[in-house]
């Protein structure tokens, strides 16, 4: 039965026009996520009115290219001048902008379109085994649920804070007081605007982020005359080509993070309105936390690049598992998609697999073949883009202000953005010269918004802060953001301090309290498994430390 659908999905799919449209949707997809400023989402609402005369499956399909094609294409912009093209790689650039300065960008560049490949291909093979099994998890999720989740996300602060905890902690306080300023989304009461109707309408997201991130750089760039008139090229030996082979070694050496990575971004995408712009930090954070050396995250390490880019395209296929299982969008692109897919009379459900089988075999094979599609358009461009490392850093800067500009822009077309992109760009340039990371700021602005958001629908249901304990999922954030808050100190003091030696059965052991609540049997068992394996840790501590005394 199942080969039968998938026969007649690839008979769907496989025609002339339907490549043909997917093509121009993916590289109309890299070109928007390269953009800073252009999202995803409007790269695939601009596409929606040329799909009302396809058929199903070849309109989703053409979404579908765009789509991968954005999440892939942010990366470019990010590794090669420090400007996330979209909010999903963000943390890309933590590692990879500085192995671009260091004289590798065709590595950096390898890492992030296999990585981006690979998480893809993983997450497809979830979308056909268990879409409506996971699907379900996101059922589960209640407004308390999705701030603990949320908490948890910003407790990656600490872990972006660098040497200086002090300082990345201001940082990320910096960042949740900017997402306050304007109005608050639920009740539309005006904050800390002081009378300027600028403030008043609050910072958007994306002019805040450019100007961090790329005016800060840029001013840094050109501030020594004799640094601007030089190339990236002249300054050091920078490699132009693409390295593949060992960019794919380097990933499947460091196949646990990969897998990882991709298991988080499935996860986040399956959360209705969590998205890639959580799991690519939230991977970075439990690859930074995992690795053996979490010294050399923010210097340029592979491991760096490899876990946002195998999250956020992952992601893709969490979300599109909500929309086909639930007709829940999971983000704003597959509420775009759910959309086409009404118009067309096709309304999915938890029998759309089994009622509309060809339509739903056409969205895995053209998930699945998107990401192939991207990886091959992706390689050939990528060689005119690290052609920029050749350009003058002062002819470089100006044409990326002015690329900039239009971006945001573009947005919302008001002035004040513009604004809002100068005034952040002397904030970012003045926190690099006084040592402050902004990391840490850009993941407040970026979660704060949405942490607040759901802190008020859950207060608006109950006032009781008992609810954050009482569900299941809720507390197993609240635990797991406990233990990571502290684990930047466990890793310091690993195997000098007794108290490490029961950090993990700790953590092990209170997981288990959430797992019982949940019922069933697959959690509980879990449970089980995990108080097994904490008490044979704990048997091991006390035993190494008895043979120490």
């Amino acid at each position: 039965m199942i080969l039968e659908n998938v026969a007649a999905a690839v008979q769907e799919l496989a025609t002339f026009q339907t490549l043909l449209l997917m093509t121009v949707g993916a590289s109309a997809g890299l070109i928007a996520g390269a953009i800073p400023g252009f999202t995803i989402a409007m790269a695939v609402v601009l596409t929606l009115p040329f799909t009302f005369g396809m058929q199903a499956s070849q309109g989703i399909a053409t979404m579908i290219g765009v789509y991968v094609g954005g999440l892939s294409g942010g990366l470019m912009s990010g590794i090669l001048i420090g400007i996330p093209g979209t909010p999903s790689s963000v943390a890309t650039t933590f590692d990879g902008f500085p192995m671009a300065r260091s004289g590798d960008p065709g590595f950096a560049l390898g890492l992030g379109v296999w990585s981006s490949f690979f998480g893809g291909i993983i997450a497809t093979v979830l979308l056909v085994a268990v879409a409506p099994q996971l699907a379900r998890v996101g059922l589960e999720f209640q407004p308390w649920d999705y701030f603990a989740l949320i908490f948890f996300a910003l407790t990656v602060t600490a872990s972006l804070a660098g040497d200086n905890m002090i300082k990345g902690l201001i940082s990320g306080a910096l960042g949740l007081i900017i997402a306050t300023v304007g109005e608050d989304d639920i009740n539309g009461v005006k904050r800390f605007d002081f009378g300027f109707e600028y403030l008043g309408e609050g910072f958007a997201f994306l002019p805040v982020l450019i100007g961090l991130f790329a005016f800060s750089q840029l001013m840094s760039d050109v501030r020594d005359r004799v640094k601007a008139r030089k190339a990236l090229s002249e300054m050091q030996a920078v490699s132009i080509k693409i390295e593949h082979g060992r960019a794919v070694k380097t990933i499947i050496a460091d196949w646990i993070n990969l897998v990882r990575s991709a298991l988080i971004g499935v996860f986040t995408g399956v959360l209705p309105a969590a998205g890639s712009s959580i799991s690519n930090i939230l991977a970075y954070d439990q690859a930074k936390k995992a690795s053996p050396v979490p010294e050399k995250f923010g210097s340029g390490y592979s491991g760096g690049i490899i876990a946002p880019e195998a999250a956020n395209n992952a992601t893709a296929g969490g979300a599109l598992i909500t929309m086909m299982a639930l007709g829940i969008p999971g983000d704003v692109i597959t509420a775009v998609m759910l959309g086409a897919l009404l118009i067309h009379d096709v309304v999915p459900s938890p029998a759309f697999i089994t009622e509309q089988p060809k339509i739903a075999y056409s969205i895995f094979i053209a998930f699945f073949f998107a990401n192939f599609l991207v990886l091959a358009l992706q390689s050939g461009a990528l060689r005119g883009f690290v052609l920029v490392t050749k350009v003058r850093m002062y002819v470089l800067a100006s044409i990326i202000l002015v690329y900039c500009g239009i971006g945001v822009f573009s947005l919302n077309n008001i002035e004040n953005d513009m604004w809002t992109l100068a005034v952040f760009g002397v904030v970012g340039y003045m926190m690099r010269i006084l040592k402050f990371p902004l990391a840490p700021m850009i993941l407040g602005v970026v979660l704060g918004p949405i942490a607040e958001r759901w802190l008020s629908r859950s207060l608006a249901l109950s006032t009781d802060p008992m609810e954050f304990f009482t569900h299941p999922w809720s507390l197993f954030f609240i635990i797991v953001s406990v233990f990571s808050i502290g684990f930047s100190w466990y890793q310091q003091e690993r195997g000098k301090k007794a108290w490490t030696f029961y950090y993990p059965p700790a953590l092990m052991l209170s997981l288990t309290v959430p797992l019982f609540m949940m019922g069933g049997f697959v959690r509980p068992a879990l449970a089980v498994l995990l108080i097994g394996l904490a008490a044979h840790l704990f048997w091991k501590a006390t035993r190494r430390r008895h043979s120490e005394a």
